[in-house]
């Protein structure tokens, strides 16, 4: 087939094309703008676009199928070209629930930890020599692509609740039409997309409400709002709520009196990986078998992931944004390094985070650190065409004497160099930005 995709560089969009070669398919593609590690990986298999920019004359009869991404709009020239043709037009989650044969369809959903317990199930089943297919958020250890459609039948897929594209509004969860289905929890941090609580919460009525006989689905029971919704919604799906894992004084996961040594850690990774055991219960991997291959499992980029351990430092970088996410991994470090000098970096980047209203829900959750830096870029502000936000009410609205906050990386710059003071503190960095161009690790030796 002759597949074009607009918006090719995004995360997911430029793994779908170089799976789309790989399958032998001819590949082109557009977008505006592209950044590493999409440019270089489209490059290397001459999939870059000629010149950035949308451009009509791209787009011609020959074409068998658009894959539109969500960074395109409506009033994309290409996209207006191809519906003037009359070509057939899908997002990239509607061609993936399209094309995927696989008759056990693994959909993992929620508001925070999807891509850990999504790689969870990964690891274990590529460890037990299982084949599947896949979509995940992250580039993992022992994957060279985060999509993989050779036609196995089993799929496993991380589904957020984001419209699909600008032609379709569907959240993407909803096209994989999951039969083996998580919801790891429900925390309302859309504002830009879904404008009310119950608005967001109804995405997840629909995904329980559209499941057919046989399906399973897997929740957070320890979750009052996701339980609440679980127990009031109408659903033909058999539904199981689950806790997090038992652990002993080492750390180590307790099951049927045995004790399985891992690498992970906090108390919402215990629920992430007891939501991956059930399914690869599902998918005939024994529980015991599931935590021995679990051992060697060091999560995925990005999410509590150690960049540097010196005796001097200790540094973690996670992609935590949203309150509910940044509260989990700063309890989970607390809760692994009681006695040490902790701080704490977090980036303000999402719609939602820039939004003083939405700030409050931050509240206190920087509290466990012993210092903390809150930065945004005020350009981002302005790219997101938001309102410009005041220092001393983000400050207030996150609440702390421990906290301060700032607009220039070069107070994180010094704030992290200030860290190397305390001989084996801990440093967690927690952003979905770029923390204004700053690489921590050269910034640490010195070098930024």
């Amino acid at each position: 087939m002759n597949i074009h995709l607009i918006a090719i560089g995004g995360s997911v969009m430029h793994n779908v094309a170089l799976d789309l070669l790989e399958m032998g398919h001819k590949v082109t593609g557009s977008d505006d703008e592209i950044y590493e590690p999409s440019l270089s990986r489209l490059a290397a298999k001459d999939l870059l676009p000629h010149k950035m920019g949308w451009d009509p004359v791209r787009i011609d009869a020959g074409i068998d199928l658009i894959i539109l991404g969500k960074h395109a709009r409506e009033d994309n020239p290409e996209l207006i070209r191809a519906q003037e043709l009359g070509l057939k037009i899908l997002s990239f989650p509607e061609y993936i629930g399209e094309q995927s044969p696989a008759t056990k369809r693994v959909v993992v959903t929620g508001s925070h930890g999807k891509t850990t317990t999504t790689s969870m199930i990964m690891h274990v089943l590529q460890a037990a020599g299982v084949q599947f297919d896949y979509l995940v958020g992250a580039q993992l250890e022992g994957f060279h692509k985060m999509v993989s459609l050779s036609g196995a039948d089993i799929l496993i897929v991380e589904g957020d609740e984001y419209p699909s594209s600008a032609l379709d509004d569907k959240a993407k969860m909803l096209h994989y039409r999951g039969n083996l289905t998580v919801i790891t929890g429900l925390a309302w941090d859309h504002v830009n997309i879904y404008k009310t609580y119950d608005a967001y919460k109804q995405v997840f009525r629909d995904l329980l409400s559209q499941a057919q006989a046989g399906d399973r689905f897997f929740f957070d029971q320890t979750d009052p709002v996701l339980l609440d919704l679980a127990l009031q919604t109408q659903s033909s799906g058999i539904q199981t709520g689950y806790t997090a894992l038992e652990t002993d004084k080492k750390g180590q996961v307790v099951f049927a009196e045995t004790s399985y040594p891992i690498e992970v850690f906090g108390l919402h990774n215990l629920k992430n990986m007891h939501a991956a055991m059930l399914i690869c219960n599902e998918l005939g991997i024994s529980s015991p078998a599931f935590l021995t291959h679990m051992s060697k499992f060091t999560g995925a980029a990005k999410r509590l992931e150690k960049m540097l351990d010196s005796d001097e430092l200790i540094v973690y970088r996670d992609f935590a944004h949203a309150p509910s996410k940044a509260r989990a991994s700063v309890a989970a470090i607390k809760s692994r390094y009681p006695d040490r000098q902790f701080y704490a970096v977090l980036e303000l980047h999402t719609f939602s985070s820039l939004n003083i209203e939405f700030i409050q829900a931050y509240r206190d959750c920087l509290a466990p650190a012993d210092r903390a830096i809150v930065y945004f870029d005020p350009a981002t502000l302005a790219s997101k065409q938001l309102p410009p936000l005041d220092i001393s009410e983000v400050a207030s609205a996150f609440g702390g004497s421990n906290l301060t906050v700032v607009t220039e990386p070069t107070a994180i710059e010094n704030f992290m160099k200030s860290c190397k003071a305390d001989t084996g503190a801990i440093l967690l960095i927690m952003s979905s930005g770029n923390l204004g161009g700053l690489d921590p690790l050269k910034v640490l030796a010195g070098l930024n």
